[in-house]
C-alpha cells in the first residue's frame, strides 16, 4: 500500500480534515514494503530468507515459552539459569523490580497475543483456559499501578481482542464467553483505589487485595510518581470502558492525564520525570524521553490513534515540538531540564529512549527517526546489546540488559515505513545475538554485563510479549498472517486494541474544552501523519543517504568546531577537552579551563572545587565548551558514585587488647587481591614503611616482610605504592589519607584507581583509610608493642578471631622454649619501625591538592563529586601545581629532636584521649555502626 495522507492529518497545504481518525497510525498503514522492496541497489532480502528467519523467531519463541510453562508457571517469570520460578517472597528481594510481580501468571497473561500473533492458535486456547481457571487477582501483594496496569490489564485486553477476533471466525475460541474481560473488568477496579488523590494522579502501587488507604495496604505513604506511571493507562483504561460501557476508567485515566498536561512547564512545555501527586509540584525536573517519561509520550499520541480526541494531537504536537527543539540533538536524544532546557542534564542515555524513532515514524519524522536508530544500531554492534545506559561518546554507563525489546520495536516500524531491507538485516543480528550470547538451556537470560557477557538470573515477561512479536512481525508477509495487524494498536507493551473502538461506547466528549492550549503554528501538523511526499523522496536510497554519515558515530567522535582555546595551545585543531581525560596537575590543561572561564578553588580538605563563570571565557565558544565541561564532570561523579563504586572494605583491629571489636570503613582499590573473592581476608602485623609514602624503593623490607604495611597518601600514583611495598615482601597495604581531619563519617567512600596500565602484577589487598580511621591505628601502635589488623570484605565475628588467637597460642607453647625470643625481638623492631611514623608530618605538608584523586566538587550553579581517574599526584607547595614536589617529602628527614617532641606529643595525645578501654570502645562504636550500616546497604 503505496502511503498518502492518512485520515485525520494535514498533509502538506490545508485541507478538509477527516472525521474518522481510528484509521490514522495504524501500523499496517505504514506499510510501505511494497513501495521500496524492490530499490535499486537495496540489496532486498529473498523470500526464502525472510521465511527462515521467520521460522526461527518460532522455534526461539517456543523454547522460552515452554521452558516458561515447564520450569515457572503458574509462577510469574521464568528463572532460565536456576530453571524454576520467580515467586514473589521466595526470592530475594530485587527492590522496585518485584512491583511488577503479583503472583497472578504474569508471563502467562503478558503472552497471550503474541500466541495468535505467531499463529499459535491451539496453544492461545489452552493458555486462556489455564488463566481463567488458575489466576487469581485477588491476591494480598502490593503491586506497581504502571506495571500491573500496562501488563496484566493490557494483556487481558490484548488477549480478549484477540479472542472475540478468532471466535467470530469460526474455528477456533467457540466457547469464549468474556471471561478474559470480566477479569480485565475485576482487574480495574482493583486498580481504582490508587486514584483516590486530590489531583486525580494515582499512587505509584496498590494492594491488590485491600487497595490502598486500608490498615492492612502496605502502601499509601507515597508522594511521589514518575509521569510515565500516571500517564501511561488511557489505552488500557479507555479499552476497558469502551469494551465494557463503563466509562468510570476512562474518566480517571483523562483525569490524570489533563493534570500532567496543567503541570508542564509552561516555557519549555515539557514535563519533568518525577512528580508529587498531591501538589502536582516536579521533584525531578530534568526531561527526556527515556526511562521515566516515554510512554506519557506514546500514549497521546496513540490515544488520539485510538479514541480520536483531537485534544490528545494537539497536546502530544506541543511536546514534540519542544523535543525536536530542546532534547533532539541528532543522533542523540538528551535530558535537559525543564526549567533550562538549553541545559543538559546528564552526559548519557538510557535504553528505554530506543522506543522514540518507533514513535516518530508514526509522527511521520522519518529523518530523525532513522539517524537515532542507526546511532542505537552502531551502539549493539559494539557491544551485541544495548545496555541499560551508555554516555554521549558511546561508553557503558550501566552494562545491564534484560533483553528489551524497544529497539526491536523500532526496527519493526522503519522497516514498515521505508521497506528498506536493511532494517531485516538489523533485525536478523538481533536474532544471531540473543541466540549467541543470552539463549540459556532453559530459556533466554538477561545480560548481567554487556562487557563481559555475563547472565542474570531473570527472564522478564516483556521479552515473550514483544520482542518475539516485533521481530515475526519483521519478516512476516501478509499471507503468513491469520488477522490484519492493521486493524489493530499496539500499546506500549506491544498489547493489542482494535482500533474500532474509538467508535464505540463514546460516553465522554471528545474535546475537552476546560483546558486551554497554546497556539501552534501549522508546522506542528504538517509532520503528524507520514504521506509519500515526506517519507519517500524520489530517491529511493533516502534512507540510506541519512545512515551513511552515522557509520561510524560510535567509533569516531562526531564533527565539531574547535575552540579558541585549543587553537591557542596548538598549531592545529584539538579535541575538546573531556572531563574524563582531565588532570589538575597538567598546566595544559588547567590553561584550557581558564580559558573555558573555569576556575579551580582549593578546600581546606584536600579537594578541589571547579567553577565556571562564562562571562570570563575568552569567547561564546570556550564558555560552551566550558560549560558542557562541567555537565561532564557531574556527570562523570555520579557514573563513578553509582556504577563503579565497589562496596567498603574492613580493616579490624584483632590483636591485644581490641580482639576484633574496632572495625575501621576502609575504601577498597581497582587492583590487587579483591578481597570479596578471599574470605579469610588477610591478616598480619602492620608496620609503617621508609619513605613513608611508598613512591620509591622501600628503605626498611626487612621491618615489612610478612606484614602489613602502612603509608601515607601522596606523591605517586597507588599502583606504584602497592608495587613498591610488594616488593619489599609486604602482604598487604594500607594508605592512610593525609588531609588532616578527614573521616568515613563525613567524606563518600574512596576507592583507589589503577595507574592506567595494567596492574595484575599486584595480588596484594590494598585499602584506603581517612585521616580519622588511619590515625586510630597509629595511636594503637605507640601505645602498644604490636597491632595485628584483619582486612577483609566484611567484619569478621569475634569467635572466629578468638578461635583463631587460640590456635596460635597452641602452636607457640608447642614450640620450643627460646622460640619466643626472636619473636620478642621481632616485635621490638616491629616498635620501632612503628615510631618511624612520627617522623612524618600527620598531615603531609600544605597540599594543594591538585589532581588530587579525591571526590572534586564542581560547579556551574551545580556541584559534582568527582573521583579523578587513575592518580594520585597530591603534590606540595603552591596552589598554581605548575611544579611538583620531589617524590619523598621533607618530612623523611627531619631533625631527631623533632621526632622526639611529636612522638611525645602523640602519646600524651593517646594517653589524655583513650585511658580506659571502655573509653576506646566508646569513641570507636560510631565507627564501628558506620561500617556495618554500609555493610546492610550494600546487601
Amino acid at each position: 500500500m503505496a502511503l498518502s495522507a492518512a485520515p485525520g492529518c494535514r498533509a502538506g497545504e490545508r485541507g478538509p480534515r477527516w472525521r474518522r481518525p481510528w484509521k490514522l497510525l495504524a501500523l499496517g498503514l505504514l506499510s510501505a514494503s511494497s513501495v521500496l522492496a524492490a530499490a535499486p541497489g537495496a540489496g532486498a532480502m529473498s523470500r526464502e530468507e525472510k521465511r527462515r528467519l521467520g521460522n526461527q523467531v518460532l522455534e526461539m519463541f517456543d523454547h522460552a515459552y515452554s521452558n516458561y510453562m515447564e520450569h515457572a508457571y503458574p509462577a510469574d517469570e521464568l528463572m532460565p539459569l536456576t530453571c524454576r520460578g520467580r515467586v514473589r517472597g521466595q526470592e530475594p528481594s530485587r527492590g522496585d523490580v518485584d512491583d511488577a510481580l503479583g503472583k497472578f501468571s504474569l508471563t502467562l497473561i503478558d503472552t497471550l497475543d503474541t500466541l495468535v500473533v505467531l499463529n499459535k492458535t491451539k496453544e492461545f486456547e489452552e493458555a486462556v483456559k489455564k488463566v481463567i481457571k488458575d489466576v487469581n487477582l485477588d491476591n494480598d501483594i502490593v503491586v506497581s499501578v504502571f506495571e500491573t496496569n500496562i501488563r496484566v490489564l493490557g494483556g487481558l485486553l490484548g488477549g480478549h481482542s484477540v479472542a472475540i477476533m478468532l471466535k467470530e471466525k469460526g474455528e477456533y475460541m467457540q466457547w469464549y464467553n468474556g471471561e478474559l474481560l470480566h477479569m480485565a473488568k475485576e482487574l480495574g477496579y482493583k486498580l481504582l483505589p490508587a486514584f483516590n488523590t486530590t489531583s486525580g494522579l494515582p499512587y505509584p502501587r496498590v494492594n491488590l487485595k485491600f487497595g490502598v488507604r486500608h490498615p492492612e495496604a502496605r502502601t499509601g505513604t507515597e508522594t511521589d510518581t514518575c509521569t510515565a506511571c500516571a500517564g501511561t493507562l488511557i489505552l488500557e483504561f479507555a479499552a476497558l470502558s469502551r469494551f465494557t460501557g463503563t466509562s468510570i476508567f476512562e474518566e480517571y485515566a483523562r483525569k490524570a492525564l489533563d493534570f500532567i498536561w496543567e503541570k508542564r512547564q509552561r516555557s519549555s512545555n515539557l514535563v519533568g520525570v518525577t512528580i508529587n501527586i498531591h501538589t502536582g509540584d516536579w521533584v525531578r525536573k530534568d526531561s527526556g524521553v527515556g526511562a521515566g517519561i516515554d510512554s506519557y509520550y506514546e500514549y497521546l499520541l496513540k490515544a488520539y490513534v485510538l479514541l480520536g480526541d483531537d485534544s490528545f494531537l494537539e497536546r502530544f504536537n506541543t511536546h514534540y515540538d519542544a523535543i525536536m527543539r530542546y532534547i533532539s540533538q541528532p543522533p542523540l536524544l538528551l535530558d535537559v531540564h525543564i526549567h533550562k532546557p538549553m541545559l543538559n542534564a546528564r552526559t548519557w542515555m538510557d535504553s528505554l529512549l530506543a522506543f522514540f524513532p518507533g514513535l516518530q515514524v508514526l509522527k511521520g519524522d522519518i529523518r530523525p527517526a532513522i539517524e537515532t536508530h542507526e546511532m542505537l544500531y552502531q551502539v549493539i554492534k559494539k557491544h551485541n546489546f544495548l545496555p541499560e545506559a551508555f554516555t554521549t561518546d558511546f561508553r557503558v554507563h550501566w552494562a545491564q540488559h534484560p533483553l528489551r525489546p524497544e529497539f526491536a520495536e523500532s526496527t519493526y516500524f522503519l522497516y514498515k515505513a521505508t521497506g528498506d531491507p536493511y532494517y531485516l538485516e538489523v533485525g536478523k543480528t538481533l536474532i544471531e545475538n540473543l541466540n549467541k550470547y543470552a539463549r540459556v538451556p532453559c530459556g533466554f537470560a538477561a545480560m548481567k554485563d554487556v562487557r563481559t557477557g555475563s547472565h542474570e538470573d531473570r527472564m522478564d515477561s516483556f521479552f515473550l510479549a514483544e520482542m518475539f512479536k516485533y521481530l515475526y512481525l519483521l519478516f512476516a508477509d501478509k499471507e503468513d498472517m491469520i488477522f490484519d495487524i492493521e486493524d489493530y494498536i499496539f500499546t506500549t507493551e506491544a498489547h493489542l486494541l482494535p482500533l474500532w473502538l474509538s467508535t464505540t461506547n463514546q460516553t465522554i466528549s471528545k474535546k475537552n474544552t476546560s483546558t486551554e492550549y497554546t497556539e501552534l503554528d501549522d508546522s506542528n501538523f504538517d509532520w503528524t501523519c507520514p504521506n509519500t511526499q515526506i517519507l519517500f523522496p524520489n530517491d529511493p536510497m533516502f534512507a540510506q543517504s541519512i545512515r551513511e554519515p552515522l557509520k561510524n558515530v560510535v567509533d569516531k567522535s562526531c564533527p565539531r568546531g574547535i575552540s579558541r582555546a585549543e587553537e591557542s595551545l596548538g598549531s592545529g585543531p584539538k579535541p575538546p577537552l573531556r572531563a574524563r581525560d582531565f588532570m589538575a596537575s597538567n598546566p595544559e590543561h588547567l590553561e584550557i579551563l581558564k580559558k573555558m572561564g573555569v576556575s579551580l578553588i582549593h578546600l581546606k580538605d584536600g579537594r578541589v572545587q571547579l567553577v565556571q563563570h562564562a562571562v570570563q571565557a575568552a569567547s561564546s565558544l570556550d564558555a560552551e565548551d566550558g560549560l558542557r565541561f562541567m555537565q561532564e564532570m557531574i556527570e562523570l561523579s555520579s557514573q563513578q558514585q553509582k556504577e563503579q563504586q565497589l562496596p567498603p572494605r574492613a580493616v579490624q583491629i584483632v590483636s591485644h587488647p581490641f580482639f576484633g571489636r574496632v572495625v575501621l570503613t576502609a575504601g577498597p582499590a581497582q587492583f590487587g587481591m579483591d578481597l570479596s573473592k578471599h574470605k579469610a581476608g588477610t591478616r598480619g602485623f602492620v608496620a609503617t614503611i621508609k619513605p613513608y609514602n611508598g613512591c620509591s624503593e622501600i628503605t626498611n623490607p626487612e621491618a615489612v616482610k610478612e606484614k602489613i604495611a602502612l603509608m601515607q597518601r601522596g606523591q605517586c600514583m597507588f599502583a606504584e605504592k602497592a608495587r613498591n611495598i610488594q616488593k619489599a615482601g609486604a602482604i598487604g597495604g594500607i594508605v592512610i589519607d593525609d588531609n588532616e581531619g578527614s573521616s568515613s563519617d563525613t567524606a563518600p567512600l574512596f576507592q583507589m584507581a589503577g595507574d592506567g596500565k595494567n596492574t595484575d602484577d599486584i595480588t596484594i589487598p590494598m585499602l584506603f583509610l581517612f585521616n580519622k580511621e588511619g590515625n586510630i591505628i597509629l595511636d594503637a601502635i605507640r601505645e602498644y608493642e604490636a597491632v595485628e589488623v584483619l582486612l577483609s570484605d566484611k567484619a569478621k565475628d569475634r569467635a572466629t578471631i578468638f578461635k583463631d588467637l587460640e590456635m596460635e597460642n597452641m602452636d607457640q607453647k608447642s614450640s620450643e622454649s627460646d622460640a619466643h625470643k626472636p619473636n620478642s625481638e621481632e616485635a621490638s623492631s616491629d616498635s620501632q619501625d612503628a615510631g618511624a611514623v612520627a617522623e612524618e608530618p600527620e598531615g603531609g605538608g600544605e597540599s594543594s591538592a591538585v589532581g588530587d584523586p579525591d571526590p572534586l566538587s564542581a560547579a556551574s550553579t551545580a556541584s559534582a563529586s568527582v573521583s579523578m581517574a587513575q592518580e594520585d599526584p597530591h603534590t606540595s607547595g603552591s596552589a598554581e601545581a605548575s611544579a611538583p614536589e620531589p617524590a619523598c617529602t621533607p618530612g623523611d628527614s627531619q631533625p631527631q629532636e623533632q621526632n622526639t617532641q611529636t612522638e611525645a606529643t602523640s602519646k600524651a595525645h593517646w594517653d589524655s584521649k583513650v585511658q580506659p578501654m571502655e573509653s576506646i570502645l566508646a569513641d570507636w562504636n560510631e565507627d564501628i555502626e558506620a561500617f556495618e550500616m554500609m555493610e546492610k546497604d550494600e546487601l
